[in-house]
């Protein structure tokens, strides 16, 4: 219901942490126009003044990136060990590469000489872009398109989601310390009918979007009666291959990691493994015993590695993933009294592992985003390529191998935005990060990044009649 008070129930002991009302009809107005106008002046200002004002807002989150993470732990429950380094790390490398790279990506495109004519293509910016960015990296998720897009010439609305209001705030602090003019960035605590109507609006010229698949039709639904363009990063079901002659463990504890960490709450988590016949056994085994040593509980003590989900019923579709899959024949190798905490009716879930599984189950076909992963074994590469490709998603996909060329022929057969070897759930900002079929569309980070938020202009001029 429009104007309803929007609550963030903190997952750590389902208490209310954050209260906040939707923006109303007058604010969300003031709001656009003053993106409008700031946007005017902004555009005019030389890139490497906008980089300067990024990177000096980078800074500022990063000082405070201990303050920051604790308010971030109460807000989804990831681990107090961990919640300060999405900004230390990720969020850090991403800005410094991008602000690294920006006047030379933004500069006029120029062509051939030609007798008497000047011509070239200037980058321009969209005008004002809309964020919808996600709670489970609100940080990173987010920074693909706030700073491209401002460093491009943009102003920016940044609406985040409700389970974590403090992360818009924090960034408006961030750009209000670091002397961004008024306007530039702004953000909108808005519900869901408020965000359809805002991108209806025509002052708004571009949407970045990341969240669910459903969430992305919605989007899309909203702005079809507009000429204007929709990024969109949706969901994942991102699957390994661990061949035969694979470092095992280097593997092992790469890809539990990249199962297990934040609670598996990732659109680029390792959902699905597949691991050569000849060496299954020997992976399973190193990756149950590595999965039990995981420390369950509040994620705001020392030495709890895993958190609870963000909320209580994300955890029951969790759940039921894995009583769907026992029902068809799988195995639970985790046995749930080695994590007591993790209790039905609650957020807190045990990480688990699922063998004898195959693709008429859910815990292999749809996203379970959870500390959950189930494990086949495969003959060979051919079987692995076709089951890698048996997914409606395609964000990430990893190959274990000693073998380069073997990993450059599976990866040019894998349909999929993004493709590694012996490493996982990583996005290096120098390249270009894009999922295809039901993971989305558009791209962002690297070169290829600034592209969405600007348009080409061409500059005709002759010299002289």
């Amino acid at each position: 219901m429009t104007g309803q008070i929007q609550k963030t129930i903190t997952p750590v002991d389902n208490s209310v942490y954050a209260e906040r009302r939707p923006a109303t009809s007058q604010q969300i107005e003031l709001t656009l126009a003053k993106a409008v106008a700031a946007q005017t002046a902004w555009r005019r200002v030389p890139v490497g003044e906008r980089a300067a004002i990024c990177r000096r807002m980078k800074d500022w989150l990063v000082e405070n990136a201990d303050e920051i993470g604790k308010e971030l732990t109460w807000q989804i429950g990831r681990p107090i060990a961990y919640s300060p380094f999405e900004l230390r790390r990720g969020f850090n490398e991403r800005v410094n590469y991008l602000c690294d790279i920006a006047e030379r990506e933004l500069a006029d495109i120029a062509i051939e000489p030609k007798e008497n004519f000047q011509r070239f293509i200037r980058r321009e910016p969209l005008g004002t872009v809309l964020v919808l960015a996600p709670w489970n990296y609100p940080w990173l998720a987010s920074v693909n398109a706030v700073v491209p897009a401002i460093l491009a010439g943009n102003s920016v609305v940044l609406k985040i989601a409700p389970q974590t209001p403090l992360v818009a705030e924090r960034y408006f602090e961030a750009f209000m310390a670091a002397g961004l003019p008024e306007g530039v960035f702004q953000f909108l605590h808005i519900d869901h009918d408020q965000v359809a109507e805002v991108i209806k609006d025509s002052r708004i010229g571009f949407v970045a979007f990341t969240g669910s698949v459903a969430g992305g039709h919605a989007v899309q639904r909203a702005a079809s009666e507009r000429f204007i363009a929709t990024g969109l990063e949706l969901g994942g079901k991102d699957p390994a291959y661990v061949r035969a002659d694979a470092n095992l463990e280097a593997a092992i504890e790469n890809l539990v990691d990249g199962a297990m960490f934040n609670s598996g709450q990732s659109c680029c988590a390792v959902e699905r493994i597949y691991v050569h016949q000849d060496v299954y056994d020997r992976f399973v085994e190193g990756a149950v015993e590595l999965t039990r040593q995981y420390k369950l509980g509040n994620p705001l003590e020392d030495g709890v590695t895993l958190g609870p989900m963000v909320r209580t019923d994300a955890a029951d579709k969790a759940r039921a993933h894995i009583a769907e899959a026992l029902s068809k024949g799988a195995t639970a190798l985790i046995d749930e009294s080695h994590f007591p905490v993790s209790q039905a009716g609650t957020p807190y879930l045990g990480p688990q592992i699922l063998v004898i599984v195959d693709h008429s189950m859910l815990v292999m076909t749809e996203e379970t985003f959870a500390p959950i992963v189930g494990i086949m074994p495969v003959k060979d590469d051919d079987e692995a390529i076709r089951l890698m490709n048996d997914s409606k998603y395609g964000l990430t996909a990893s190959i274990w191998t000693a073998d380069v060329d073997a990993a450059l022929r599976i990866g040019d057969q894998i349909e999929t935005g993004t493709f590694y070897m012996n490493r996982c759930d990583y996005l290096d900002p120098a390249l270009a990060w894009v999922g295809v079929k039901d993971s989305g569309r558009g791209c962002t980070l690297s070169k290829l990044g600034f592209e969405a938020f600007t348009r080409p202009k061409s500059f005709h001029l002759r010299l002289s009649l």
